[in-house]
């Protein structure tokens, strides 16, 4: 692999919020999740892509099209070889996202993604069987501001994690989540303690 490289080669948008189902079934489907994280290290064209994810040609160009009407990818520069005029694809934003609530642009609920846990859990089984796994989970009982406010926090790291040089010879997976669990178990808050919920309400009588 090349060293220290930026990631990836070409310009693209920070983010890119999908608001069509087309969209959303884009990004449902294994392969092309696969592809576009190929496409996180720099920009390649349909032979490469096919030769990295070891799937036929036309299979590949079959997807990379899809993509490409979904808006999620576009052609970046090209390069003429013999006769032939090699187009390089590259993304068109480092982050692709679906806004919450998940309403499309006609008001219609969009599709749901797969989910990247499920996904996570089948590409590291590998990794937990060789001792080579880091992870944790822990629970929090925090009002949604906070979960949110936390969130952003998160976010710097997944955009930090996505433009790291790179180099070495193994490829690393990140999963972060975060989600809410209505049924969890929780305790009372301890005597004369107000939840933040309360204090903020309190905060808004006071100053009427």
């Amino acid at each position: 692999m090349a060293s220290n490289t930026p990631a990836p080669d070409y310009d693209l948008d920070d983010r890119l919020e999908l608001t069509t189902a087309e969209q959303v079934r884009a990004i449902s489907d294994p392969l092309r999740t696969t592809l576009l994280g190929l496409l996180h290290e720099r920009a390649a064209t349909v032979t490469e892509l096919a030769d990295a994810v070891k799937r036929p040609k036309s299979t590949v160009a079959h997807h990379v099209n899809l993509l490409t009407r979904a808006g999620l990818l576009r052609v970046v520069r090209t390069r003429r070889v013999r006769a032939i005029e090699e187009r390089y694809y590259g993304r068109t934003a480092r982050m692709f996202y679906v806004g919450l609530g998940r309403q499309s642009g006609a008001g219609d609920k969009l599709p749901h993604d797969f989910n990247d846990f499920e996904v996570a859990a089948k590409e590291s089984a590998a990794a937990y069987e060789d001792g080579r796994m880091r992870a944790f989970i822990r629970h929090a009982r925090i009002p949604e501001k906070r979960a949110k406010e936390f969130w952003r926090r998160v976010d710097q790291v997944i955009h930090e994690f996505d433009q790291l040089p790179r180099s070495g010879d193994t490829v690393y997976g990140f999963a972060v989540g975060l989600y809410p669990m209505p049924d969890y178990p929780t305790l009372p808050p301890a005597p004369g303690e107000d939840s933040e919920e309360d204090s903020a309400s309190d905060s808004a009588e006071d100053s009427g």
